[in-house]
């Protein structure tokens, strides 16, 4: 009895020669449909003169580990006013998959600690040639958010 085996680049003469040669037993090539579009008739003829058979296939890969049934569970959960937290705990899933799942944009994290304004004062005291020590002092905020505030981009 043969076997199957699937290929993701064109099948030209050689390749064909070169499976054969390695595999005796081979009765199936699965591709995929864009791939298969492009193999010539007569490669596909002589195949099947052969026993081969070449069939496109739509998906070869990794499997879906969550399916239909957990998207209803979810959809239904939400409709009821669970938090993506609580889906997430009740169904044994990541949060982040609970997201992905429901095709929900992720949560911002958390909220900057300092306004913009007071960003505005650091940089323009820290333009102004005043050291973050003294800026430290002056605003009172720690000598370490001071340097972490003039890193940001925006201001």
């Amino acid at each position: 009895m043969g076997y199957e085996i699937h290929v993701s680049k064109p099948l030209t003469s050689q390749k064909i020669m070169e499976l054969l040669d390695k595999n005796p037993e081979l009765r199936k090539i699965t591709c995929p449909p864009s791939l298969y579009k492009r193999i010539p008739t007569r490669y596909l003829e002589a195949l099947s003169a052969l026993g081969v058979e070449v069939e496109p296939v739509e998906k070869i890969g990794r499997p879906r580990k969550y399916g239909e049934k957990e998207r209803d569970m979810m959809g239904k959960m939400f409709k009821q006013g669970y938090t993506p937290q609580e889906i997430s705990n009740t169904l044994n899933i990541p949060l982040k998959t609970v997201y992905y799942l429901n095709k929900t944009p992720l949560k911002k994290g958390r909220k900057s600690k300092y306004s913009l304004e007071t960003v505005r004062k650091v940089k323009s005291s820290h333009n102004e040639g005043v050291s973050a020590k003294e800026i430290s002092e002056k605003l009172d905020i720690p000598l370490r958010s001071v340097y972490s505030l003039l890193k940001r981009r925006y201001s």
